[in-house]
């Protein structure tokens, strides 16, 4: 099996029958693309961890899953926070004093997009 991801979606080519099945039941995840003759799924964190289980997976797919994890990791540890701990990583613009929930909304935010690392400093 050999796979590339590009663009957020992961393709998948040369699969033998075992794995066609195993690939074939993840619907909702990847669909054969029967123009191009490929797998192909958005790359997500639950997909890469599927396919990891199945085959060993490429450096820089693995790369990849492993910087998914990393943020992941970093949002749901700003998720748990005991609220007294909460604080904006950046000044947010924005007029009234932000709720907690809304502080750490945002903090989730620029941790997903890559704005900032896990201590709230820039990226």
């Amino acid at each position: 099996m050999k796979m590339k991801m590009e663009n957020g979606y992961i393709y998948i080519i040369e699969a033998d029958a075992t794995q066609s099945e195993i690939l074939k039941s993840w619907k909702y995840m990847i669909k054969w693309d029967k123009r191009n003759k490929w797998w192909k799924g958005a790359a997500s964190l639950e997909l890469l961890g599927r396919l990891s289980g199945l085959v060993s997976l490429p450096e820089a797919i693995k790369a990849g899953y492993q910087h998914m994890e990393a943020v992941q990791k970093a949002v749901d540890k700003e998720r748990v926070k005991a609220a007294e701990k909460v604080k904006p990583f950046v000044k947010y613009p924005v007029r009234k004093k932000l709720y907690t929930h809304q502080v750490r909304a945002a903090n989730m935010c620029l941790l997903t997009f890559g704005l900032v690392n896990e201590d709230g400093d820039k990226v």
